[in-house]
């Protein structure tokens, strides 16, 4: 993997003269008083414009400023007509569309296909002010107001439907974005590298239909790429498991090994497979394009599908990832290989920009709810190697962990400290995708550019991953050491089996950076949906809850787990789900809201709900059948089972127990799940009036468990957990948390 050119290291573009602009400007009165004529750049995006390093918009805009660009941003326009699209005038450059932090999909609807009433990237947390499909449609307005306007799309929106991919929505796969939308070019994944790129190239006069050797970004082909050699993903897809992969000590000048043979695979052994090599293996790397089934193949057949996502997922490395190409009718999609990681320079380069990190004047005193669960935290790293098959972070971020330095993540908080009405002397989060997973990586940069596997810690921790916490022990010692700060709290989620490889990490997090609750994601207790979902089995879950509750205990606090689990995830049986309730009620615990699988788009698990194959292994019409929970009565019982203490789920779960010949498990007993009798509804609907504890509640003492959201957790300020032995007091309420 070649080493980049440094951000700072571009030319300036000439508007530098004008320097930094408190905000962004949102309006041609804004523009004059800065004293533009015009914008180089306008970044059209789906949520409330808040200039802080966790808003995509503010980072890309930022960055761009800094190189000299003029940077205008139009937020939330209404996309009923082009006129808001005209509202800061022509572009000279381009416009940057993106739906915004989320997918609008999700953001717009639940897992039930149901309409969200609330948006916590909107003023007011008001609902409905994007479209469905936001990526697309913004693109057909600035091509209505400027069609000789470059359009560059990017965004997580842009980025999980690079390709042919299933939407959960209309239960189809559609055809990749860049296609739908129009837009001259699409960025993928954390896209500072190649904006920066694609803007300094248009404003030295290259065409955008040029630019088509920028890593991270996709384009429309119509012509054969001249010099490059065509591979087809089925020589790629050879038989074997993905965590069988090429050893990173074998042939590491050329990796084009792919998995083993069949016999291999069969055999299910733990021993490392050494692979054939592919005949091509003396073709560069930089000049082969493997050849996926095209739109209209995998619209038509899952199978092919589910292996076409399995290629894409096989060169995600940037050291030995491959250009993939996919046809659409007369036309390709070409989507070169992912973008450089930043280096840690680069990344304090981006976080080191004038932010305001408060949202744009214009909203007044309205709150955003994004930012006010994100306003004093700090993030201090980009990616990550758990590969979960249901998360998206790997997909877009990518699994090499991109650091900020000590020194700048020091900096922001002093800065939001001084600058950050409010600050009370609680930083909320330092914290990333994962909370744990800063400055960690693998042993071996040689290694780290081979490796093809999707994980670094399924099925165990990989003998190559240098674990060591104490370079995170030390930022958090700094930031808690800081004038002014009075608490530092972990509100991002945990990778509990990194953390139990290193004690003194997870004694300093109890001792220091727990705010009564903390939460982390064992997502289920049964093998058979974790070896889907990549996550380590029950028994990591335990080691570490030993660990918290000792170093709890010495520290003299009382302190409490929240375990975080998935309904109707693939793979999940109706027996799986039982056996996790039972683990639920015989640990007391209680869940306050449940997640049911959401299928994201590109993600391994949507594969499998769409195909009932498992991209995890070779992928053929005879291989193993994932069962999909997709019945809308199924769905309910799993969630049922997550809140068995409900009684409003009990007659549900009863049927369900008779049909699955458990009816043993129906009764008064200790170790039965739910009692025969129903209570009354009214008598159960005074007794939450009055907060009291119903049958089959929660134990006393023990913690909520709460919806996993994606969100970092609401204030607990003036909540306390409850004290062993006591119930809820009367008239308070308990605190509730939300997972990140």
């Amino acid at each position: 993997m070649q080493p980049a050119k440094p951000l700072f290291d571009y030319p300036k573009y000439w508007a530098e003269c004008f320097g930094p602009s408190p905000f962004l400007p949102m309006s041609r009165d804004e523009m004059d008083q800065l004293g533009w004529d015009s914008c180089d750049i306008i970044i059209v995006t789906g949520d409330a414009y808040v200039d802080h390093p966790s808003f995509g918009m503010a980072v890309i805009g930022r960055t761009l400023e800094a190189l000299g660009f003029r940077v205008g941003i139009i937020a939330q326009p209404d996309w009923h007509s082009k006129d808001d699209f005209m509202k800061l005038g022509r572009p000279n450059l381009f416009f940057g569309v993106a739906a915004g932090n989320m997918d609008s999909m999700i953001n717009r609807y639940t897992a039930d296909r149901k309409v969200r009433s609330d948006d916590a990237y909107t003023p007011g947390g008001e609902g409905g002010k994007r479209p469905d499909r936001a990526s697309l449609v913004y693109s057909h307005r600035c091509r209505e107001a400027y069609d000789d306007v470059p359009i560059v799309l990017g965004g997580i929106e842009a980025s999980l439907r690079r390709i042919g991919h299933y939407d959960y929505w209309q239960d189809k796969v559609r055809k990749s974005i860049l296609v739908d939308s129009g837009a001259d070019i699409l960025l993928y994944g954390n896209a500072e590298r190649a904006i920066v790129e694609i803007a300094t190239r248009l404003a030295f006069g290259d065409a955008i239909e040029q630019i088509t050797d920028v890593r991270g970004t996709a384009f429309i082909r119509k012509d054969p790429a001249e010099g490059y050699y065509e591979l087809d993903s089925t020589r790629v897809d050879r038989p074997g498991r993905v965590e069988k992969l090429i050893s990173p000590y074998v042939n590491t000048q050329d990796t084009q090994a792919c998995a083993s043979t069949q016999a291999a695979a069969d055999a299910e052994s733990d021993t490392t497979v050494i692979v054939d090599l592919l005949p091509s293996s003396r073709i560069p790397r930089d000049k082969t394009v493997i050849r996926l089934p095209s739109y209209e193949k995998v619209r038509n057949d899952p199978v092919l599908y589910a292996h076409a996502n399995r290629v894409l997922h096989l060169e995600t490395n940037p050291g030995n990832a491959r250009a993939l190409v996919q046809k659409h009718g007369h036309q390709d999609v070409w989507i070169n290989p992912p973008p450089i990681p930043l280096t840690t320079e680069e990344m304090d380069y981006v976080f080191d920009q004038p932010f305001a990190r408060v949202p744009h004047p214009a909203y007044g005193d309205a709150r955003i709810p994004a930012y006010e669960m994100i306003r004093f935290s700090v993030n201090i790293m980009r990616g990550c190697f758990g590969g979960c098959t249901f998360c998206s972070i790997t997909e877009h971020e990518g699994r090499i962990i991109q650091n900020r330095s000590h020194d700048s993540i020091i900096r922001e908080i002093e800065a939001m400290r001084d600058k950050v009405p409010g600050f009370t002397g609680v930083v909320s989060d330092l914290g990333g995708p994962t909370a744990n997973m800063y400055r960690i990586a693998c042993k071996s940069p040689e290694i780290e550019a081979a490796c093809r596997k999707p994980s670094c810690v399924y099925p165990g921790i990989c003998d190559n991953l240098n674990t060591d916490h104490s370079s995170l022990v030390g930022l958090y010692r700094k930031a808690r050491e800081l004038p002014g700060v009075k608490k530092v709290l972990i509100a991002s989620g945990l990778r509990y089996d990194l953390a139990v490889e290193s004690p003194e990490y997870v004694r300093e997090l109890v001792t220091h950076h727990v705010g009564g609750y903390l939460k982390i994601a064992p997502e289920h207790t049964e093998e058979g949906p974790l070896s889907k979902m990549m996550k380590p089995g029950i028994g990591s879950y335990d080691r570490f809850k030993r660990m918290f509750e000792k170093f709890s205990r010495e520290a003299g606090k009382e302190q409490y787990l929240i375990p975080y689990f998935i309904a109707a995830h693939p793979g999940t049986t109706d027996e799986d789900m039982l056996n996790l309730a039972l683990w639920l009620k015989r640990n007391g615990f209680r869940a306050d809201q449940v997640q049911a699988f959401y299928p994201s788009p590109m993600a391994t698990a949507t594969a499998m709900y769409h195909s009932g194959k498992n991209p995890l292994r070779k992928v053929t019409y005879k291989t193993e059948k994932v069962g999909a929970v997709k019945d809308p009565a199924q769905r309910r019982l799993h969630k049922a089972f997550l809140r068995y203490h409900d009684p409003n789920n009990w007659p549900l779960l009863r049927e369900a127990l008779k049909t699955m010949g458990r009816s043993d498990l129906i009764g008064p007993g200790k170790h039965q799940l739910i009692p025969a009798y129903q209570p009354k509804v009214d008598g159960y609907q005074s007794a939450r009036r009055k907060n009291s504890t119903p049958p089959g509640s929660r134990k006393a003492g023990k913690p909520l468990l709460t919806q996993h959201t994606g969100l970092p957790p609401r204030s607990t300020k003036g909540s306390k957990p409850l004290a062993k032995g006591k119930g809820p007091q009367k008239g308070k309420a308990t605190s509730r948390h939300r997972a990140s």
